[in-house]
């Protein structure tokens, strides 16, 4: 039985003990992903990046941050055909980008990545 106490902390915070283990496998020749919080004003998604894998360019009507937890890709920001700004990005790497910015991610080797997507 849930008490009105435990609805009202659950709503104050969310905590995720082992966010690796939201992406157990990462097949070959594949993008995974898995949305671990979904919130009025947050929304975080868990990636899964087959070395070779992109998600070719696009972009996000929120502002975004990026956090590399393994592996090393390559992030392209800004329209590439002008330009944009290519950046290595490994274990440790966080990228925070502007609503409507075009950016692509080219996995190098097998790569997880955390997704935040605030407003």
């Amino acid at each position: 039985m849930t008490t009105k106490t435990e609805q009202t902390a659950a709503a104050d915070f969310a905590i995720i003990p082992d966010i690796e283990s939201m992406v157990a496998a990462i097949t070959p020749d594949s993008i995974v992903s898995r949305t671990v919080y979904q919130g009025p004003t947050l929304r975080i998604i868990v990636f899964g990046f087959a070395a070779g894998q992109e998600l070719s360019e696009h972009t996000s009507s929120k502002e975004a941050v990026l956090h590399f937890l393994r592996g090393e890709a390559t992030v392209t920001l800004g329209k590439a055909t002008e330009g944009g700004e290519t950046t290595a990005a490994k274990a440790g790497t966080v990228i925070r980008m502007r609503p409507g910015l075009p950016h692509s991610v080219y996995a190098d080797t097998d790569t997880l990545m955390l997704l935040s997507m605030m407003g």
